[in-house]
């Protein structure tokens, strides 16, 4: 085999096909990209046998052929050749030839025929999005999900596909993050998992480009995304998700609306004064007109007041500030609406349209 590359196209597709190399396994060809040259076209691919990618690469086939290379160790080759044409050469034995100007590196590399393709997927169920508008989604609720294992269905997503919507929804026992996104044309109805972790590795690598599509397609197993050049596979994770609908209630004591950029920057401030792993939580209390954030610790102590307009009762309530910050953060408007019942119930930040909600679970504090 022997291919020619641009370090820039080089460059790129390893690092797409770098986010489904697993950082440990016992499958020494899982560590490897597989680069496939058989075809008139080149296609890359890793494979952790949770999550896979392909892309295909801009290059010149001089001489066709496929082999496996270790991803870290061409990866940090690749990254640190000259900025000029890349040559790639393979013998029978599957060493690779790595050539640009003076710099020659030889590498052993695997039989192309050993490695975990990716599955093949039926494409009946799919809906089509900007990649922007996917992105900006996962980013807005992502955040919410748990990070360990304790519970798997915590670490995944819901994606759930009705009619002209998408809903997608993260949840870690402690808060919940729900956007809604219309779809242009209708849709079948679709409810899965999916694996934070595959969500996060997709966020990187999609374009902020309003225009440029991602087309996703569902089955009971997995769900492919293919865009530009690339599609990426997932497994789901199987089981029933939560029934959140019945946690969601528009009943309310107290709304308050209040100015984010003011809300967020004073929880930033109070924030300063909680020490990393302290359980301290930031007070607020609303009167006629005024929300004050209030919180002592064994740093120091702020109080600090923001006009609002309010209908309803007068509260006094508690709250983990990284959840609120978190929430506030990917929301854009320039006003939010908050709505709470009492001290010990849940709080939720959502717009008229319900086009986002986030739920926040109170803290007990002493007042």
């Amino acid at each position: 085999m022997k291919l020619v590359f641009t370090k820039s196209n080089l460059n790129k597709a390893v690092g797409i096909v770098m986010k489904a190399v697993p950082t440990r396994t016992t499958m020494s060809i899982l560590e490897c990209i597989l680069i496939d040259a058989s075809t008139n076209e080149i296609k890359f691919t890793s494979n952790d046998m949770e999550l896979g990618i392909e892309t295909k690469v801009d290059g010149e086939i001089i001489e066709k052929g496929k082999v496996a290379i270790d991803a870290k160790l061409f990866s940090e080759i690749v990254r640190k050749l000259p900025d000029n044409d890349i040559t790639l050469e393979t013998d029978d034995n599957y060493t690779a030839t790595i050539t640009c100007e003076k710099s020659k590196f030889n590498i052993a590399g695997k039989s192309g025929n050993d490695f975990s393709y990716l599955p093949i997927i039926e494409k009946d169920k799919s809906i089509t999005l900007s990649q922007f508008k996917l992105r900006e989604t996962i980013n807005q609720t992502l955040f919410s999900t748990a990070m360990n294992d304790n519970n798997k269905m915590m670490t995944g997503e819901l994606f759930e596909v009705s009619e002209h919507s998408l809903k997608v929804v993260g949840l870690d026992g402690h808060r919940i993050a729900i956007r809604n996104v219309a779809l242009e044309g209708r849709a079948d109805d679709v409810k899965v998992v999916v694996p934070g972790k595959t969500l996060s590795e997709i966020s990187k690598i999609l374009s902020t480009d309003a225009e440029s599509m991602v087309n996703i397609y569902f089955t009971n197993n997995h769900i492919l995304f293919e865009f530009e050049e690339t599609i990426v596979v997932s497994r789901l994770i199987e089981g029933e998700y939560f029934k959140i609908n019945q946690m969601l209630s528009s009943d309310y004591e107290t709304k308050v609306v209040i100015n984010k950029k003011e809300f967020l920057d004073s929880i930033d401030r109070a924030n300063l004064l909680i020490k990393e792993g302290d359980k301290k939580p930031i007070i607020i209390n609303i009167e006629d007109g005024s929300l004050e954030v209030k919180v002592q610790s064994a740093i120091g102590s702020l109080n600090e007041d923001i006009d609002i307009d309010k209908d309803g009762k007068d509260i006094m309530i508690g709250f983990n500030p990284k959840f609120l910050i978190d929430a506030l953060r990917v929301i854009d408007d320039e006003n939010v609406n908050i709505y709470l019942v009492n001290p010990k119930a849940p709080c939720f930040i959502r717009d008229q349209e319900e086009t986002y909600i986030y739920l926040i679970l109170p803290v007990n504090f002493n007042a």
